[in-house]
């Protein structure tokens, strides 16, 4: 979604014993090419390295940030369009790191398709080298849902079930579907279930409660929800389906405090989830593991 400003008004959140805590810090992205990060994802082949994308109209490119923030360059996706680019996910299968860009913004609800385009991740580069060039699409899925047209800005990846989940915005509650991870054209979102992304005890915000970022851990056990207020934390028992977990009530993190949230990422190995704004020169906010 384009930049909605908003004053925050919030009172305190309470989740017992959390299961991650925000950490202080000072980290900001750098890059001045990312100036609405709509979707974020940590290198699924090493640590300490953040993909962004920005939002809709700008360039098909993926951008590449240290944790910190520092710039580390971009590179243009090959044959892609920025109609409406709205999250990211990072994910391994079958040996091959992989991000997946979801093209399905719709604010007005009227796009006849969204497309999904899957990218193998760029080699990351050295100490004091900057990232540029291209990246082919591995394979694109276009896909319509199976009800009506959504605008949706949370898309994650369960490569263990090759599956992509995604959350609808706009809608009360908001609605889960999922599609199958392969290369499709004409493909269906099906719908699993619902779940919920209220934050307790705030005033009344435009869009406070709707998602706009979603993502799945690496070990597929936890899925994170952010929205302009807040972030949901939703684990995923063994054999549990995924339905089964979004339907269940989530622990509330404590506030972000980010001017407008639109992107979540857990790092690779599950310990901090990331959060930015979709605003130049936005913090990175982390939340750690409680100890």
């Amino acid at each position: 979604m384009r930049a909605f400003a908003f004053p925050f008004l919030i009172t305190a959140v309470h989740a017992a014993e959390p299961a991650f805590v925000l950490r202080p810090g000072d980290a900001k992205i750098t890059s001045p090419a990312v100036t609405e990060a709509s979707g974020l994802a940590a290198s699924p082949s090493a640590d300490g390295f953040l993909w962004m994308i920005n939002d809709s109209g700008g360039t098909p490119e993926i951008h590449l940030a240290q944790t910190d923030g520092t710039s580390r360059g971009a590179v243009t996706v090959t044959d892609a369009v920025n109609k409406d680019w709205e999250d990211l996910a990072a994910f391994t299968m079958d040996g091959s790191h992989c991000l997946l860009i979801a093209d399905t913004g719709d604010n007005g609800s009227a796009r006849e398709a969204c497309n999904l385009y899957i990218v193998r991740e760029p080699k990351l580069p050295a100490e004091g080298e900057t990232l540029s060039g291209k990246a082919p699409i591995l394979w694109q899925i276009t896909f319509t849902y199976e009800d009506s047209p959504r605008d949706c800005e949370s898309v994650a990846v369960d490569a263990e079930n090759a599956k992509v989940i995604l959350v609808s915005k706009r809608t009360e509650p908001p609605v889960v579907y999922e599609l199958p991870l392969k290369p499709a054209k004409n493909a269906i979102a099906r719908k699993i279930g619902v779940t919920e992304t209220k934050s307790p005890g705030i005033v009344s915000v435009p869009f406070a409660n709707q998602p706009t970022g979603l993502d799945i851990s690496a070990d597929h056990h936890m899925a994170a929800i952010v929205t302009y207020l807040g972030v949901f934390l939703f684990r995923r028992e063994e054999k549990e389906s995924w339905a089964d977990a979004f339907a269940k009530k989530p622990e509330v993190l404590a506030p972000h405090k980010l001017t407008q949230a639109e992107a979540v990422a857990f790092s690779r190995d599950g310990k901090t989830i990331f959060a930015v704004s979709e605003k130049a020169n936005s913090p990175v906010m982390r939340y750690g593991a409680g100890d």
